[in-house]
């Protein structure tokens, strides 16, 4: 398995960063995950990173070398780290719960699988054309959907930023997996927050990572969505990577610049998992949080099953 990476997160005109990104590999499997910490309540940037540290928690125990099964390794890291919010509330006796949007994507044997909540989204790209990208859980894909608002108002109806769906809501995130993708030499997944999409049409995040490596077009677009933001821009932040697949596999050679940032996994042992993925708290959120251990995450995951068989069979 061999890829090009790139990531890059810019504070905008906000106080603190809640958004935060990283991804964690064995030999076999690539764990990519972005989170925005919603601002419209307390310690955003606490569920954000507790969602990192869940996923990224369960990827290691599970990856071995990869998931056995990639849907519900998603919905279940989704929903623990749901559950692990609540508990980091009642824990500090906060008066409500931090919340996150999330974008999760899993890759192994040459195929991509993904899931989100809210409106962090993912692109996946093939020479110049978006494949697919994820639908933002907001009021105005919901309207465009039922046929109440047209697709051009997107960035400005005054619905646009309120969302139905995130990770720490009193109620259970819906998480929408999506279809598994056949992944060729070249192919391009970007994982952003809506400070970058929100600020720039498709077509120019299409045109610039592909026609530029991710080592230049990320830091370009990151920098222009903060531009046409202005003061009051919000964190921005994309994690990117160009897929190679195999390292034997000859890369198209309009795309083989700036490739400093190539990992290979061919030689890792089968045990091995790195990450970029912060196991503590960041400097700027003073409020640490416990480490998960496996005990732990069985149990949360256990109780959260049982919840959704109860208001399953209430439902019935």
């Amino acid at each position: 398995m061999q890829f090009s990476v790139y990531q890059e997160s810019h504070i905008g005109g906000r106080k603190v960063n809640q958004d935060r990104m990283g991804y964690s590999f064995t030999r076999d499997a690539l764990l990519l995950v972005l989170a925005d910490g919603m601002g419209g309540h307390l310690r955003g940037e606490m569920a954000a990173t507790i969602m990192m540290q869940t996923i990224s928690t369960l990827f290691q125990k599970h990856a071995t070398p990869y998931v056995k099964k990639p849907e519900r390794f998603l919905e279940e890291a989704f929903m623990a780290a749901h559950h692990e919010i609540h508990r980091y509330r009642f824990d500090h006796n906060m008066p409500e719960t931090p919340r996150t949007t999330v974008v999760a994507c899993l890759i192994q044997h040459n195929t991509a699988i993904w899931a989100h909540c809210g409106d962090s989204r993912l692109y996946w790209l093939r020479r110049g054309q978006v494949l697919a990208r994820t639908v933002d859980h907001s009021h105005i894909e919901h309207l465009i959907a039922r046929g109440l608002a047209d697709p051009s108002e997107r960035s400005t109806h005054p619905d646009r930023n309120k969302l139905y769906n995130c990770v720490g809501a009193s109620s259970l995130p819906k998480i929408e997996v999506g279809r598994q993708a056949s992944l060729q030499a070249g192919d391009v997944l970007l994982l952003c927050s809506d400070g970058l999409w929100a600020m720039l049409p498709d077509e120019e995040i299409t045109h610039s990572l592909s026609t530029q490596t991710i080592v230049r077009a990320v830091p370009e677009l990151i920098e222009k969505a903060v531009a046409i933001a202005g003061a009051t821009s919000d964190n921005t932040t994309a994690l990117a990577i160009m897929w190679q697949g195999s390292p034997d596999v000859e890369m198209p050679s309009t795309l083989t610049a700036d490739m400093a940032t190539v990992i290979s996994t061919k030689m890792l042992p089968d045990n091995l998992v790195s990450t970029t993925i912060q196991s503590t708290a960041q400097p700027d959120m003073p409020l640490e949080i416990d480490a998960f251990n496996d005990d732990e995450i069985e149990k949360a995951i256990a109780e959260i099953r049982d919840a959704i068989g109860k208001s399953t069979q209430v439902v019935k």
